[in-house]
């Protein structure tokens, strides 16, 4: 669409709240990715807000997969086989996602984001518990690959909050490497989203690289306030997830509206 000034302002400062969101708490933080692409951007096809916000996804995820790699913090052979189930998932899932009413499917995101500020909440107060190594479970890590994938393809998201405890349940590994091997699936289920979007003309390429350019600001914001404040991490994650709860509201009455 034909940007005016003032929504390319926008699309800059949206990505640089989801940049900074992810960059002080974490996995969760692209779920207000479509939300702002619709209500603050106008993007008013809820479709072209999925698409838009994948590219996004699949981008800042790899930027942030880089970093782990070369930190060692990631399991390549399990976050492979984890990724390349998931792409089935994501490919299918995306395509039903076109097939819903842009509405129904705003109202359906709505729920899911209420899902992701009780998971939140649920994995900071565990987030201390030591993963217990245990054999690797095969089909249950291509299992979880495939409904996560097929989530995240259906709302296009990063899906990052499921991936880690995902990799978790099915392998034992350290939340560390489980945070860095989620980032190959969370770029693969991106980029298939993103792909499948674009092939139908559900990507808006100019608000996706200004969302992209505000999301690396925000992030390097996000990151250093992050150590300036690890001792308020908790209470950042309690606010951030009653922030996403009452966003989940708004826009669960605007869709039945």
């Amino acid at each position: 669409m034909q940007l005016t000034l003032m929504q390319i302002a926008l699309a800059i400062g949206s990505g640089s709240v989801v940049g900074l969101s992810l960059g002080l708490v974490g996995g969760g933080g692209s779920i207000l990715a479509v939300p702002l692409l619709v209500y603050v951007v106008g993007l008013h096809d809820p479709h072209v807000a999925i698409g838009t916000s994948a590219v996004a996804v699949a981008l800042n995820a790899a930027s942030s997969l880089a970093t782990h790699a070369r930190s060692g913090n990631v399991r390549w052979r399990h976050a492979l086989i984890f990724a390349t189930a998931g792409i089935a998932g994501a490919y299918l899932g995306s395509t039903l996602g076109k097939m819903v009413n842009g509405q129904r499917l705003l109202g359906l995101f709505a729920i899911l984001m209420m899902v992701v500020a009780l998971l939140m909440l649920r994995n900071h107060r565990s987030s201390n518990a030591v993963a217990k190594p245990r054999p690797d479970n095969i089909p249950k890590l291509g299992g979880y690959g495939v409904i996560v994938g097929g989530l995240s393809g259906f709302f296009g998201i990063g899906g990052g909050f499921l991936i880690v405890p995902a990799l978790v349940a099915a392998t034992g590994m350290p939340m560390l490497h489980a945070i860095g091997s989620s980032l190959v699936s969370v770029t693969a289920f991106g980029l298939t989203t993103a792909g499948n979007y674009a092939a139908s003309g559900l990507v808006d390429w100019w608000v996706s690289a200004l969302f992209v350019m505000g999301g690396i600001v925000g992030g390097v914001i996000g990151t250093r306030a992050a150590k300036a404040l690890s001792t308020r991490r908790g209470a950042l994650t309690y606010i951030f997830a009653g922030l996403i709860f009452v966003v989940a509201v708004y826009m669960l009455i605007r869709s039945v509206a």
